[in-house]
């Protein structure tokens, strides 16, 4: 499944590379989310699997909160990314004569550098609130990786005022995404709408599918451990979702943009033909 991902990611980054016919914001945008997919899921399998290996389970504390530092920050970038692609789709649909002054090389670059450095304050923020907890009352992780949540529950000390304020930041984190990508489908779906033919209205929904499948998908993935881990507590079932949410989703991500566009197919052909 690792190998797969990696493939899979690194032949969507190949093609909007060489592909001029995929030089639009939206591949930009699909290129930089398939590098972090690449990175998201390096932060917990590569480990995971020389763990299976080597027969051993631990983890150095340092390299711990290392683990749980990517793990925010491109969990974090993956939901960004995914509002910046909403509203990418949404100039399209809503503006189309607009699209190319509004959606400029400028303007792409700076989502996804301001998607970046919110990653990382984020990343930060759980990193400091974690360093602050200078005693543990056992040192078993029911996860095959390190996440914030686990690290408090395994804390001897009063963690009342950290949890406050990592559950304060991590819901500003996903629920301010999760806005931007809901208000621009109210938008796409309200213009749909008044498209008075049901052709135009297919075509126009159809440039949405690929990233309202990989929304659903990473959301409802993420989402499921949330509430899963906060109204039943069960180790097998988070270690189960975040199977889920952390290799899955990353895995699924080029297939879904592969077999339901027709420019990745198209591109994916001219590479083919080259090659031969």
């Amino acid at each position: 499944m690792y190998l797969v991902t990696i493939f899979g990611n690194l032949l969507i980054i190949l093609l909007v590379t060489f592909d001029s016919h995929l030089n639009t914001p939206m591949y930009f945008f699909l290129s930089n989310l398939s590098l972090v997919d690449i990175g998201f899921i390096s932060t917990t399998v590569p480990k995971m699997i020389v763990d299976i290996h080597t027969h051993s389970r631990v983890i150095p504390y340092m390299g711990c909160l290392t683990q749980m530092s990517f793990l925010i920050l491109f969990g974090c970038m993956d939901g960004i990314l995914l509002t910046a692609m909403a509203y990418d789709r949404f100039v399209a649909i809503c503006h189309p004569l607009h699209y190319s002054v509004i959606m400029n090389p400028c303007l792409c670059g700076f989502l996804v550098l301001a998607s970046f450095l919110i990653s990382l304050l984020d990343s930060q923020l759980h990193y400091l609130i974690v360093l602050q907890l200078t005693c543990f009352k056992d040192v078993e992780i029911s996860n095959f990786f390190c996440d914030p949540s686990g690290l408090l529950k395994l804390a001897c000390s009063d963690i009342f005022t950290n949890n406050i304020v990592m559950y304060f930041v991590g819901t500003i984190s996903g629920f301010l995404p999760i806005s931007g990508i809901f208000f621009s489908y109210y938008k796409i779906v309200s213009s749909i709408l008044r498209v008075p033919s049901s052709g135009g209205k297919y075509k126009a929904f159809s440039t949405c599918g690929s990233h309202l499948s990989v929304v659903c998908l990473f959301y409802g993935t993420a989402i499921g451990v949330y509430l899963g881990s906060t109204l039943s507590p069960s180790p097998r079932k988070d270690v189960t979702a975040s199977i889920m949410y952390t290799i899955v989703t990353p895995m699924l991500n080029p297939f879904i943009y592969s077999l339901r566009n027709r420019d990745i197919k198209s591109a994916l052909w001219r590479l083919y033909s080259r090659l031969i």
